[in-house]
């Protein structure tokens, strides 16, 4: 029986895997969430949700640092990274909102549908990204979307309309901000979407019985994420220090 003994492994080799297994901690993160939303407990599935997302956030900049493709070239952190968001991003808010019935019967589900099915097909576009790191067609966050969608509670013909439009776009060549690798505006970008989670951690907080005040800037800073970057796509002077 062979046993494995770490000492044989190289510090960076051990260094760069775990890396790999903080990437794969948001699948049990989703997993947690699936059982909240399971239960209705969809606050305590938001708060899952946001921890993957600080997952999500941190994992690529720390995988970069320790340069994990060329010490593990055989293990691809891109292709763990997918699996990962398509359950947290795609898969787990796409539950929730059909549990929520926030749209209705069958029209919930309908949605719900749209959403995994484009998503798993966005994840197979080998050109979802440009050279400066935009994404190209709505990046499927719906996370951000169907949490939006709760903390406004949104009517069922709003949140039947932001479904559809945010599917629609899925599939057009227009840029979406990604706030962390564009270099272009990126101190306001950062600024605004750490302004959105805060806002977004004080509306879980009071479980979604959240005041005007909460509400408009979490909204209008929603809104300039989800626009940013098919405005600088139109003013690609927009932003640029050269």
């Amino acid at each position: 029986m062979k046993i494995f003994n770490y000492k044989r492994v190289p510090y960076a080799e051990m260094r760069a895997f775990s890396v790999h297994i903080l990437t794969a901690s948001g699948s049990f993160l989703a997993f947690l969430g699936v059982v909240a939303a399971a239960e209705h407990r969809f606050v305590d599935m938001f708060w899952w949700l946001g921890l993957a997302l600080l997952v999500d956030g941190i994992d690529g900049p720390i995988a970069r640092k320790v340069k994990v493709k060329e010490v593990l070239p055989n293990w691809s952190g891109d292709t763990l990274d997918n699996i990962i968001d398509y359950v947290t991003y795609v898969l787990l808010p796409a539950f929730a909102l059909y549990q929520s019935g926030m749209i209705g019967e069958p029209w919930s589900f309908v949605a719900a549908g749209m959403i995994v099915v484009s998503s798993a097909i966005y994840y197979a576009d080998m050109g979802m990204k440009t050279e400066e790191y935009f994404f190209s067609g709505f990046p499927v966050v719906w996370n951000m979307i169907v949490f939006t969608l709760f903390v406004t509670h949104a009517s069922a013909n709003v949140a039947l309309a932001v479904v559809m439009v945010s599917v629609f776009l899925t599939f057009l060549p227009i840029n979406f901000l990604h706030p962390v690798r564009v270099q272009r505006l990126r101190p306001l970008n950062l600024a605004v979407f750490l302004l959105w989670s805060v806002l977004g951690c004080a509306a879980l907080l009071m479980h979604f019985d959240t005041p005007a005040w909460i509400n408009i800037p979490f909204v209008l800073s929603g809104i300039y994420l989800y626009c940013v970057g098919a405005v600088m796509q139109f003013f690609p002077s927009l932003g640029r220090t050269e």
